[in-house]
C-alpha cells in the first residue's frame, strides 16, 4: 500500500484501520478520535489517528471498557503519534487490569467443566449444590461462576 498523507479520508481510515466508517463516526461521537472537516465537509482525519484506533482496539481486546480507553486516550497527544514511553505508561497501567482478566479467565475456564449457569451441568449435582435455587438470592448471573461459593 502506498504512504498515507497527513490527513486520511474515512474510507482510506476504514480500510487501513479495519474499523467500518459507522465504527469510526462512533469512535468520533465518543470522542476516542477526532476529525476535521473539509471545505466540502468530508471527514478526514490526521494520520496518527491509525495508532490511536490500534490502541482503541487493543484495548478492547484486553477487555478495557470505551470509558477506560477514553481515559487512557485522553493522556494521549492528538497531534502525534504516542512515543514509546507514551505506550509504555499505558501498558504499565493495564497490568493489574491483565492479571485481573487472566484470572478472571483462568476461574471461568477451570469452572466451566462442571458449572454453567446456576453452577453447573448436571440436574444431579444442582440439585445438591443449588437446591431451591439458592444462588439466585446472591443476583443475577452466573454466581459460581462469578466467584459465589455454594453454601453447602
Amino acid at each position: 500500500m502506498p504512504l498515507l498523507p497527513d490527513r486520511i479520508t474515512i474510507g482510506d481510515l476504514a480500510a487501513r484501520s479495519g474499523v467500518a466508517t459507522s465504527g469510526l463516526r462512533f469512535y468520533e461521537q465518543r470522542g476516542l478520535i477526532a476529525a476535521e472537516r473539509t471545505p466540502g465537509n468530508q471527514r478526514v482525519y490526521p494520520r496518527p489517528t491509525l495508532r490511536r484506533i490500534a490502541f482503541i482496539r487493543a484495548a478492547q481486546a484486553v477487555g478495557l471498557t470505551l470509558d477506560e480507553i477514553a481515559r487512557a486516550l485522553a493522556t494521549l497527544p492528538m497531534d502525534r503519534t504516542p512515543l514509546k514511553r507514551d505506550w509504555e505508561r499505558l501498558s504499565t497501567a493495564w497490568r493489574d487490569r491483565l492479571d485481573e482478566r487472566i484470572a478472571e479467565l483462568e476461574q471461568l475456564r477451570d469452572g466451566l467443566t462442571g458449572c454453567i449457569g446456576c453452577g453447573c451441568l448436571s440436574l444431579r449435582t444442582c440439585r445438591l449444590l443449588n437446591r431451591e435455587d439458592r444462588a439466585a438470592r446472591n443476583g443475577a448471573g452466573a454466581r459460581y461462576l462469578l466467584g459465589d461459593e455454594p453454601d453447602g
